[in-house]
């Protein structure tokens, strides 16, 4: 019983995995082996196309795919695999397999090889009722791996890889596990649940529950239908049954046999002769000779011999970029390149990526070049392993001591601070999905290499190159002559793939599905006409997506306008622009020639998507549950900030994508298409009256489907692009437009994008308070209201029934600075918040609210300190407050647009004199002159509205008005004077005693009075004199004698009262 299994599993090709000493295979049972395999693996004999296929694509190192269809399309991955197992001279190929959620099947390869065993010692295991697809799960050769986990695949080479649950599948995915596969492998789809090809383009994909919104349920698989018709295009793919009967969308593999693909193999290629002779040239050039042998393929070969010359060469700051498409060997030549770094004597040598696990095979490559260069670990270099059980045991650092201490250590993107100020060497791979600012931070004056993945699918491959390195190129370009002082700049590219050969035909066809290489697909323009001559059209998705050769054209070219223009590109992007039910395609074209029948040159791309219509009860139940669904970014995101659920019931345009041809940038077609599509929403280029205009759609795509699926069989269905499509392009004047109220955008904030949405009298109604991880940049909404009668406007200004928004996201904005965007430059937020800096006289004053408001915050004892100013250490706790009143614009005061910035970073964002003058590039004097200025003006300002406001309270004087009397002043004076004296006499009459009087009569009279004024040389001041008194001496002494009575008295009873004794 035993040895028959033994056969089977030798006719299946695998190895046992159940072994008995006491048992052995015979002569007799190795000739039975055919017959085996015929049996249970081969019962019926297989198309000859299936097996040249295979064949070929071994000896060609191409890849090769099987579309399989029915139930039973399990059962024949058994058989593909046997004759891969076949044809391949090497091991036995290993299987990946990839699937949603349930296998349907035990993975667990322990617990079926017990059950397996088990049955074995019972004697109930029969090998002539064994099922040969369970043998083939017991090979041990399968891994299996969900498709949500799919990135812990990348980097690995699979012989063969199986993707089933084809309804799960996005273009991330599929690209991501095809690039697996290995040349001569295979790739198998399983399509189980069809029972037509044509059932392929009404499956509902799991992804289109994201698309789908509120008030756009309905789905139309385009991108399905393109998928399907691209097979027929394939040169590599055949589309079978469940019984490998192949069917009429492969007919194209009618005429292809063995003899005539191997005849062209017969010469060497010229890219492997240049690389054996690099090989030679090198061969005694040491540590290059022997790490460039290790090369597979001539770019591979040229960019390790660059990144060693970059090393030898130590310079003070050097900078080597290498970019290249999925698998590649970046991380290969990367490991390379460190092991020459070593054997040159660099010490500190840092590695930094995403994730540890990306550095897998980079860590893996520095090993084997450090065994090429005759290192021997343990005894020259040992290897640090992570404990983190997340990074499976991945190497984080080597330390080799052979001839002095170096090390070989990896750090985290974010920990780019605690680089070491003596690093030599600083290595980033997978740079594309670090955050740029991060990137940038990392760059510095030592030599540095840097990889990243473009035209790929990790989406995030061209930010390096429209961003970073050009930077890089520009400022290496402007050196120039100091190149030697001041480093240099390299950029590498790698074209020839590493696990299969040049030119294979299934990365071809993927390359087309989902438009990956289009770096040459924009054409230069032939002319630039002016924007106002330019017209917007719209784009009809079922024509473009229809898999003609025009629309294919078309769709190449606008996808390459979105990579050249957009840093974070997705082929998951693809399928959003077929089939999203709410996204729409519009282009701008020059003035097209009738007379030919040629594709005008794009000048810009527009995408967007219709949101809002919700509900009041859905929009109510998502803000109490803090739920946010699929689609509907604006509206949702706007009622969750603001909490006001009306916002959602208005419908918006969200302007998802912008992209202007590169060479065409900064001469307003951007502005030009945006213009007209505002206008085209405002129902100012189509008459919304016209109500026999259809609106876009695409609904009887499917009926036909349908019906065509019901009417032939599988083995007889033929399937072709579909014909009396709608036109490609249509005219905004020919369609009808929906009725929208306002046009709004999300971006990462930049100085360059915001200008330019404000140019288009866009403005921000919303960032994010923390930067997103790949780009470093912070999201920002702006939205634009539309001049349309179906709401009141009741707003002022230019944001019209948006104001009141907009006025709480400034006063928020305002707020924040200081927490969350204290790092963005002033310049950016001076942009943001726009604050009205010119105040003339003739303007109206802020309202009486704002004025109570500051009267509030300021006192009068903060008065007197901003009126004794001398130093802005003894007024800073007053900055904050005065600067949000500044920029809340209740303190009318004028100010230069350097003054508003210095206040805007010392009061709004509270950064110190150091950090201004850094961000701003002037002097710290100049910044404490315009503080200065900026105070005086603002005390001014309080001092007058403060003293306003006092002088009610004080009591004022009576007002007296003066008119001319009717005499003259003189006469007035001599009646008032005539007045005077009789009242004086009549009121003196009486009073006078002369004989009191007598007492100080001068006896001369005049003679005495004469005799004195001759005595006196001088008059006082006063005007006094003095005259001599004549009276009788008797009458002094009578006086003087009653005197000294009186004192004597006194003295006597003062001394009884002192001696009472006595």
């Amino acid at each position: 019983m035993l040895g028959k299994v033994d056969e089977l599993f030798t006719a299946m090709g695998w190895d046992r995995t159940v072994t008995d000493q006491s048992s052995s295979s015979t002569v007799a049972d190795r000739r039975r082996q055919s017959q085996i395999a015929d049996r249970y693996s081969m019962r019926k004999k297989v198309d000859d196309r299936i097996r040249t296929l295979i064949e070929n694509g071994v000896k060609t190192r191409n890849r090769s795919m099987f579309v399989i269809i029915g139930d039973k399309s399990r059962d024949q991955i058994v058989n593909l695999h046997y004759m891969l197992s076949k044809a391949v001279i090497k091991s036995r190929p290993t299987v990946l397999w990839c699937y949603k959620e349930k296998l349907e099947l035990s993975s667990h390869k322990r617990k079926r090889t017990k059950q397996v065993r088990q049955l074995m010692q019972r004697g109930l295991l029969d090998p002539e009722k064994v099922d040969p697809f369970s043998l083939f799960l017991e090979s041990g050769a399968i891994s299996y791996c969900l498709y949500r986990e799919s990135d812990r695949i990348l980097g690995n080479t699979y012989g063969m890889c199986i993707l089933q649950d084809f309804e799960a599948l996005t273009p991330n995915i599929l690209a991501r596990t095809i690039e697996t596969v290995e040349g001569g492998g295979l790739v198998v789809l399983l399509l189980c649940s069809l029972s037509s090809l044509s059932s392929l383009c009404t499956m509902v994909m799991d992804v289109h529950a994201r698309f789908r919104t509120e008030s756009h349920p309905e789905i139309v698989s385009r991108f399905n239908e393109r998928f399907l018709l691209s097979l027929g295009s394939c040169e590599a793919c055949l589309v079978v049954d469940d019984e490998l009967n192949i069917l009429p969308i492969s007919s194209h593999m009618k005429l292809t046999t063995v003899s005539s693909i191997i005849e062209d193999q017969e010469s060497l290629p010229g890219a492997e002769q240049d690389l054996l002779s690099l090989k030679e040239q090198l061969l005694d050039e040491f540590p290059v000779g022997p790490l460039v042998g290790m090369c597979t393929t001539f770019d591979q070969g040229k960019a390790v011999s660059t990144f060693l010359g970059a090393i030898l060469d130590r310079k003070v700051q050097s900078t080597t970029a290498l970019t290249a498409a999925r698998g590649r060997g970046k991380s290969a030549a990367l490991g390379l390149g460190i092991a020459g770094a070593i054997a040159a004597g660099y010490s500190n040598i840092f590695v930094t990526a995403p994730t540890l696990e990306n550095l897998k095979s980079l860590f893996e490559f520095v090993c084997r070049g450090l065994q090429a260069l005759k290192y021997k670990e343990h005894f020259d270099y040992d290897l640090l392993r992570s404990r983190n059980p997340e990074c499976r045991k991945a190497v984080r650092q080597i330390n080799i001591y052979k001839q002095h201490k170096q090390t070989v250590q990896y750090i985290e993107p974010r920990d780019h601070l605690k680089l070491s100020p003596h690093v030599e060497l600083l290595v980033i791979d997978e740079a594309a999905a670090i955050p740029l600012p991060l990137v940038q931070s990392l760059l510095g004056p030592y030599t540095v290499f840097l990889s990243s993945t473009v035209n790929g699918y990790e989406g995030t491959g061209r930010s390096l190159s429209l961003k970073v390195l050009s930077h890089l190129e520009k400022q290496s370009q402007i050196s120039g002559s100091n190149e030697s002082q001041n480093g240099s700049f390299r950029k590498l590219e790698l074209q020839e793939s590493i696990r299969y050969s040049c030119g294979d035909p299934i990365e071809s066809w993927l390359n087309r599905l989902l438009c990956l290489d289009i770096t040459n697909s924009a054409p230069p323009i032939s002319r630039f006409p002016l924007p106002s001559e330019c017209n917007l059209y719209y784009v009809e998705r079922d024509t473009l997506f229809s898999f003609h050769k025009e629309s294919e054209v078309l769709l190449q070219r606008m996808v390459a306008l979105y990579v050249a223009s957009h840093y974070k590109n997705s082929p998951n992007d693809l399928q959003l622009m077929a089939d999203a039910p709410a996204h729409h395609l519009f282009v701008l074209l020059g003035p097209v020639d009738e007379s030919k029948n040629i594709l005008p040159d794009i000048l810009c791309v527009i995408q967007v998507c219709l949101e809002g219509q919700i509900s009041r009860d859905s929009a109510l139940q998502s803000l109490r549950m803090r739920r946010q669904p699929a689609g509907d970014l604006l509206p949702w995101k706007i009622s969750e900030v603001y909490k006001e659920t009306d916002f959602s019931s208005l419908s918006g345009v969200r302007i998802v994508r912008i992209a202007v041809h590169p060479l065409a940038l900064g001469r307003g077609y951007g502005s030009a298409a945006l213009d007209q599509l505002t206008r085209y929403y405002e129902g100012q280029l189509t008459d919304i009256t016209e109500l026999d205009i259809k609106k876009a759609g695409g609904a009887n795509v499917q009926v036909n489907v349908g019906e065509a699926a019901k009417e032939v069989s599988l083995l007889e269905e033929t399937i072709t692009p579909r014909k009396n499509l709608p036109p490609l392009l249509v005219h905004l004047s020919e369609r009808l437009p929906e009725r929208i109220h306002y046009i709004g955008a999300s971006f990462g904030l930049g100085a360059d994008l915001l200008r330019f949405w404000k140019k288009q009298k866009f403005y921000p109604f919303y960032i994010c308070d923390h930067p997103n991880n790949v780009t470093g940049e912070h999201s920002c909404i702006v939205l634009k209201p539309l001049n349309t009668s179906d709401i009141e406007n009741t707003g002022n200004g230019p944001v019209g029934f948006l104001t009141s928004f907009y006025q709480r996201f400034k006063r928020w904005f305002v707020r924040s600075l200081s927490v969350l965007f204290r790092e963005l430059d002033y310049k950016l937020v001076m942009s943001i918040l726009d604050p009205k800096i010119n105040f003339s006289k003739g303007e109206p004053s802020v309202s009486s609210k704002d004025t109570m408001d500051v009267k509030k915050l300021i006192s009068s004892d903060d008065l007197k300190e901003l009126e004794a100013y001398t130093s802005y250490r003894e007024v800073i706790h007053l900055v904050p407050d005065l600067a949000r009143c500044y920029f809340e614009e209740k303190l009318p005061v004028t100010l230069s647009h350097l003054e508003a910035s210095v206040l805007l970073c010392m009061g709004l964002q509270q950064l110190d004199i150091a950090c201004i003058e850094g961000r701003m590039k002037i002097e710290k004097q100049q910044i404490l002159s315009l503080f200065r200025k900026v105070l005086k003006k603002i005390y001014k300002y309080l001092y007058d509205v403060l003293t306003k406001d006092f002088e009610p309270s004080l009591p004022r004087e009576r007002m007296v008005s003066l008119t001319p009397h009717s005499i003259s002043v003189d006469d007035d004076l001599e009646d008032g004077a005539k007045q005077i004296m009789e009242k004086m006499k009549t009121e003196n009459f009486g009073q006078l005693n002369l004989e009191l009087l007598q007492q100080y009569s001068i006896a001369d009279r005049e003679a005495g009075f004469e005799q004195a004024l001759r005595s006196c040389s001088t008059i006082s001041s006063s005007g006094l004199i003095s005259v001599k008194s004549n009276r009788d001496k008797a009458v002094k002494n009578n006086k003087t004698a009653d005197s000294k009575k009186r004192k004597r008295k006194g003295y006597m009873q003062t001394s009884s009262k002192r001696h009472p004794s006595k």
